[in-house]
């Protein structure tokens, strides 16, 4: 059934839960522009029909470039991964107001999860049913396992604009959780650099009171932090932001550039 919600309805989220609305309005903006690199017509309604001050949002290009290009290289990295793997189970860790279930084709089931007033959001602007699910919980609540069917077909996670927030111990407990119950999981994480944890401030985040606590110099020193995982391959955002902007086609050679970017990181669970 679907839910009700008013046109202009006001929403009253803080904290991490909060900052979804900053990114889903980076999304909507680059898709209304005649030259947009992504397409994410849900997010445009979405935006629409919320009453929340987007004001933050709209000044910050830090926070809307980053969130394009992570956009541009995840959308690319699980369209391949589906390719190479049809029918695969994909499980969508802190999915806030993601839209990818909607853009994506070739998996079997797809798994959103977030808390659960995040997830009382979600219920209401994007319900879901049939092939996609809905999952309210944390990440580290290994409960949430028990309502996914993986059915011993390939499992992708992706985590998505979350480690930043985490602690090393709660990026650790996440991990042994996938490790435990999906062996053979591939997993792209997004991670931050430790210099940029210490130094970047993102207006519209410290707008929801958020802070940025933790990362990860690179997929190396990553899969020495999580046991049972071997590191694949890593993907600097920069390579979206080349796509945006070309003059990033040459920043992006240049390894302080590439480094200091956030990463997608690919680890494969290695039991199998």
């Amino acid at each position: 059934m679907k839910a009700e919600w008013s046109v202009g309805e006001k929403i009253t989220l803080t904290g991490v839960s909060e900052t979804m609305l900053q990114t889903v309005y980076a999304r909507a903006q680059e898709t209304k522009k005649p030259n947009g690199r992504i397409r994410d017509e849900k997010a445009v309604e979405m935006v629409e029909r919320l009453d929340y001050d987007f004001t933050l949002a709209a000044r910050d290009k830090t926070m809307s470039n980053g969130v394009i290009a992570r956009t541009i290289v995840l959308d690319k990295l699980v369209t391949e991964h589906l390719h190479k793997h049809p029918g695969a189970v994909v499980i969508n860790l802190a999915c806030g107001l993601d839209t990818r279930c909607c853009r994506m084709k070739g998996y079997s089931r797809w798994y959103n999860l977030d808390l659960p007033e995040t997830m009382a959001v979600r219920a209401k602007l994007l319900p879901e049913a049939g092939s996609v699910s809905q999952i309210a919980a944390s990440a580290m609540d290994e409960a949430w396992t028990a309502q996914v069917e993986t059915e011993n077909t390939p499992v992708l996670v992706v985590i998505e604009g979350l480690t930043m927030y985490l602690t090393e111990e709660n990026v650790k407990k996440i991990f042994s959780i996938l490790a435990a119950h999906f062996p053979g999981c591939t997993v792209l994480v997004e991670t931050m650099n430790p210099i940029m944890v210490k130094t970047v401030r993102e207006k519209s985040i410290e707008g929801s009171h958020a802070r940025f606590t933790w990362g990860s110099k690179n997929g190396t020193s990553l899969e020495a932090l999580v046991s049972g995982f071997s590191f694949i391959e890593e993907h600097s955002l920069a390579e979206g932001m080349a796509d945006m902007l070309p003059v990033y086609r040459l920043l992006g050679k240049i390894g302080f550039i590439r480094n200091l970017s956030n990463k997608i990181i690919v680890l494969k669970e290695r039991s199998r």
